[in-house]
């Protein structure tokens, strides 16, 4: 087992984050932690990565976390929800971290066109887009080439595109024998990358699935958020409310509740009066917390 946890447990006061929560992650594997705010997903990430006290057994790559926390990280690739550099160009910031991990320098241009920002090397980090820095984190978790990547809502904080292309990266790492631990609140996100979910609530871990079984056994609603220009956005609200969907605005976009017909049948509907899609994406849950973050 790459990752054992038994009876992991985490408090602060009187007040506890994880109670006795056990688990195993085989080499390879790619593992969700699913839950609202507050549910443990990051105490669960943070006990991982040895940064915090916790009760209970914790062994990442065979090395006992309580014991020997900084050996273990070295296992361990993380990656954050929003990275945070300091003021250097891309290609100082990956020479900065190589020094700081004890790592040869020469695997840096490789991870810079494996990440696809080699042609952004010689930019300062503020001048990158979220999906770039995103991206530019990775390679840094990367240098040491870890088996284990650790990442806390790694897409929360992009745009559609980046989701995408970012989710598809994380892919092909697992692909190639990564094990994968990532904390989420996103059912597409889960659908794409995890071959397991654990569902985490009140610091308790409450159910572990397949992906695919996890809305209907949380019983949750999913919506298509679709993004239309601002000249088309009266149209598509009407189109929606005389198909019988059920939808709720939201900037610019619209979220439409799906039914037994999919994804495609609020999208044909839109398609049949002429009205471009910019973009679209899954959500799942209730629209007022499926954007909350741990």
């Amino acid at each position: 087992m790459m990752i054992i946890a038994k009876d992991l447990t985490k408090r602060y006061g009187k007040a506890t984050a994880l109670n006795r929560v056990s688990f195993t992650i085989e080499l390879g594997e790619a593992v969700a932690l699913w839950g609202s705010n507050g549910a443990g997903k990051t105490t669960t990430l943070r006990c991982l990565l040895g940064v915090q006290g916790f009760e209970g057994e914790l062994t990442v790559n065979g090395i006992d976390v309580r014991r020997q926390g900084k050996a273990a990280r070295t296992a361990i690739g993380y990656v954050p929800q929003e990275a945070i550099f300091y003021d250097m160009t891309v290609l100082e910031t990956m020479r900065f971290y190589a020094r700081l991990k004890q790592v040869s320098a020469s695997r840096i241009n490789d991870l810079l066109q494996q990440m696809q920002i080699d042609i952004h090397s010689h930019k300062r980090v503020s001048a990158l887009s979220g999906g770039m820095k995103q991206r530019l984190a990775l390679a840094v978790a990367l240098l040491a080439d870890p088996p284990i990547l650790v990442l806390d809502e790694p897409t929360a904080s992009l745009d559609v595109k980046a989701q995408r292309d970012f989710i598809h990266t994380i892919q092909s790492l697992n692909y190639a024998g990564k094990t994968v631990v990532f904390s989420s609140h996103r059912m597409d996100e889960v659908m794409a990358l995890a071959s397991r979910v654990l569902v985490l609530a009140d610091g308790a871990l409450t159910l572990e699935c397949p992906p695919y079984e996890l809305a209907e056994k949380l019983g949750l609603h999913r919506w298509l958020r679709v993004y239309v220009s601002a000249p088309h956005r009266e149209n598509t609200l009407r189109v929606l409310e005389e198909q019988g969907f059920v939808y709720t605005p939201n900037g610019r976009s619209v979220y439409v509740q799906i039914g037994k017909g999919g994804k495609l049948a609020p999208l044909h509907s839109l398609q049949m009066a002429s009205i471009p899609v910019e973009d679209f994406d899954l959500i799942d849950g209730d629209l007022n917390q499926g954007e909350s973050h741990d």
